[in-house]
């Protein structure tokens, strides 16, 4: 199974973007995929793939009820099926306060005298749901910042993918990231590996080439580098789609530019899968 979260600390990289891509580009793939919604910002997931749902009511079953043992409902009811083929649990507004919902409940358990891990939640509501019987991918889109909703994705996922911009404070919040990597292993005993960095808007000029070269010769895996694609990505936010469907049905003529993000975006997702050990299906073109 392939389960990842793409982590950035700096803002604006494209991670959501990042996310939706690579999880249509595994469906298309034959693969079954899960997405997983836990940023708390309203230009997420949910907003790209536009599900019809509240994530402002307070009444409505969310992942938040089931990380704190309060669900009312199935896990599998969470899920909205959307673009091909992919699964998502979207956002909730309650996970602005998560990290209170936790505390609150560990509070509670050392008090009965049971233990109760504030970072270990996604994991077991993950397992409880048997979702490796049901999907061969799993996606996380979480907040940038460290704190629970971070942890948690990192505890349940185990990998990263780190999309960024090839500058110096790129950098540096590939840096920062490595750092916080090595103190939730400490802290936490989880092993996180790093799948794939993945350089955005790269325009080929002698600092970025350094930076990526510095990166290589850290032992980052850089599979592919994709230039710049404002004008596509801003596309796929408006009419809510990958950039997949966004050229297929909105785009008025084809752009090779266009098309070779694409590719490099296959590229990317089919190296995730090796590097998990998935069997290669028959690769499908919906």
């Amino acid at each position: 199974m392939l389960t990842y979260t793409p982590v950035s600390e700096a803002g604006g990289v494209g991670k959501t973007t990042t996310a939706a891509t690579l999880a249509v580009s595994h469906a298309r793939n034959g693969r079954d995929v899960l997405a997983i919604d836990m940023d708390t910002q309203n230009g997420s997931l949910s907003y790209f793939f536009g599900p019809d749902y509240d994530r402002g009511d307070p009444e409505a079953d969310n992942l938040v009820r089931h990380l704190v043992g309060r669900p009312k409902g199935d896990f599998a009811d969470l899920t909205h099926e959307v673009e091909a083929g992919v699964d998502l649990v979207p956002s909730h507004n309650m996970l602005e306060d998560v990290h209170e919902f936790l505390l609150n409940e560990k509070q509670q358990a050392e008090r009965l005298g049971e233990s109760f891990s504030m970072y270990h939640q996604l994991h077991r509501v993950l397992t409880d749901a048997n979702v490796r019987d049901e999907y061969d991918v799993i996606i996380v889109d979480t907040a940038g910042k460290a704190g629970p909703i971070l942890y948690n994705a990192l505890v349940a996922v185990r990998n990263v993918v780190i999309p960024f911009e090839a500058t110096a404070k790129g950098q540096e919040s590939i840096e920062g990231l490595d750092d916080l990597v090595d103190g939730l292993e400490e802290n936490i005993g989880v092993d996180v590996g790093v799948l794939a960095v993945l350089p955005l808007g790269f325009k080929n000029t002698r600092d970025q080439r350094e930076i990526l070269e510095g990166l290589r010769a850290q032992g980052f895996p850089v599979p592919v580098v994709i230039g710049e694609r404002s004008s596509l990505m801003e596309g796929c936010w408006k009419q809510q789609c990958s950039p997949f469907r966004y050229i297929e049905e909105h785009r008025d003529r084809e752009r090779e530019y266009e098309l070779e993000t694409l590719e490099q975006f296959e590229e990317l997702a089919r190296h995730l899968e090796q590097e998990a050990g998935l069997d290669t299906p028959e690769e499908v073109t919906a």
